[in-house]
This record gives C-alpha cells, structure tokens and sequence, in this order.
C-alpha cells in the first residue's frame, strides 16, 4: 500500500491539490439515478454557486434498482427522483439515455451517445465515476458503473475527432475539442480535490435525501444521507486540507500550460 494513503485508500495528510475552477461548462455522466448524489453532488453545488453550467447526463433510470418495484414503475419514481436531487444542487437539465439497468455494456454504441451530449453541450470539464474493478476503499465496483465511466473517459477524445461518429455531423454536431479534462469520482487513487465544507455539503446532503423512495427500498442497506455523507466528505477533507472534500482523479486531456520541452 502507498505510505502516504490510509487503509481507505485516503491521503493521511493534506497531499492533493485543489481541481482547478477556472471554467464554466460541466457534463457530469453517470450510470444510474443517486450515483452523482454520493459525494460529487456536493462538487456540482460548490460549482453552480459560482455561476457554472452543469448538466447531468445518465446512462439508464434506475430501473433495476429497487427491488420490491417492478422496474416499470420504479423506473418514472427514479427519473422524477434524479430531477428533484439535481435542483437540490442547481442542476436544472438531466438527460437519459435509456439504456438498460444493470446490464450497460462497454461499446460503440454507449461511446457514441455520450459523443453525441459531449458535441450537443460542449464541456470543458467532464465528471464520471470510477471505471475500476475496486473502488476507493477498496469497494468492489459494479459493472454499469465500469462501462459508463470508462466509456465517458473515451468519449471524451472521440468528442474531437470528426472521422470517429462522422454520422453525428449529420445531425449538426461539430466535432468539440474544448474538454480539458475528466474528473473520476471515488477512485482508488484520487489526486485532486474540491472543497465542500458547509453550504455544498449541506445541499449535497439534500440531493441524495431526494431519493426517498430509492433509499428506502435499500432495506436493512439503507443509511442516513446526512451521515453518511458529512463522514464521507470529513474523510476526504483530510486529503485537502479542508474539513470536507470530494476527491477525483483527475485525466488532463489540455495541459494548463505549455509542455515542459517548450
């Protein structure tokens, strides 16, 4: 193990830096409904106070994810759940791309989708979720998860490069090369982090209490939002710094600066 993380795969002291904040447009993708609410909400709403555009972009609507609901009428409880966790945060536009819950496959046609919003909402910073077999904490990860994640990592390049989905130019979509970089939320391995001591903890806190009926449906897996998150945010704060944090890990597709050879 790295001398410098504890067994949560955290930082024991104030190691990472701060994600820089010098942009305005966010596309934030997830796998299902409540992924964005476990710690990277707190980020968005820190962000959408400063005056930034995040949008929320997600594979499937959860339908698979409440297991006493048939997912045909889970599925509009948790799309109606998403919206109301993404005001909590200043999020006002969540798209679905209507994939299958809980068996989301890595491929062409999932990379094409999220080209197809990346080109549609031009970001210049991408948030997703870990594309690793373990998570921070050494979480097994599940497998939506992995191919959203991964395949948003991919997209983002694809976004720029005219000759990969040339069919999306015929819908009016121009290849979109402003994607400096992408933020992977609960990786093993983070290296940057945002601070969201007070207020966005706080609304983030509320996003995920949006999810009632998600949550309840956990059973004896439930647990207090508020808790929950205020010891996951502490935790993470170590590793800025700061009394609460999200941590990504951090993939720069623009340098900030010239190449070090220039």
């Amino acid at each position: 193990m790295d001398p410098t993380h504890d067994k949560d795969g955290v930082a024991d002291a104030p190691t990472l830096p701060a994600l820089a904040e010098d942009w305005q447009r966010c596309l934030a993708v997830a796998a299902h409904p409540d992924d964005l609410e476990y710690g990277t909400a707190g980020a968005v709403a820190r962000w959408t106070a400063q005056g930034k555009q995040v949008t929320y972009l997600l594979a499937t609507r959860g339908e698979a994810g409440i297991d006493g609901l048939h997912p045909d009428r889970a599925k509009p409880l948790r799309e109606a759940e998403e919206r109301a966790g993404a005001l909590e945060v200043g999020v006002d536009t969540v798209e679905f791309l209507d994939h299958r819950d809980g068996v989301v496959e890595y491929g062409l046609g999932l990379r094409r989708d999220i080209v197809r919003s990346l080109r549609r909402h031009r970001p210049e910073v991408v948030v997703t979720g870990a594309f690793s077999v373990r998570m921070i904490g050494g979480m097994t990860n599940q497998a939506d998860h992995r191919a959203v994640g991964l395949a948003t990592l991919d997209a983002a390049r694809d976004a720029g490069n005219r000759w990969i989905f040339p069919e999306l130019e015929n819908e009016g979509l121009q290849p979109w090369n402003g994607i400096r970089m992408v933020c992977v939320a609960g990786a093993e391995r983070p290296t940057h982090g945002v601070d969201v001591t007070g207020e966005p903890l706080r609304r983030g806190i509320a996003s995920l209490e949006a999810h009632a009926e998600y949550t309840k449906g956990l059973g004896d897996q439930a647990f207090e939002p508020g808790a929950f998150l205020t010891w996951v945010g502490r935790t993470a704060g170590q590793a800025l710094g700061v009394e609460s944090a999200v941590l990504f890990d951090v993939h720069q597709l623009i340098p900030d600066g010239p190449p070090p050879w220039a």
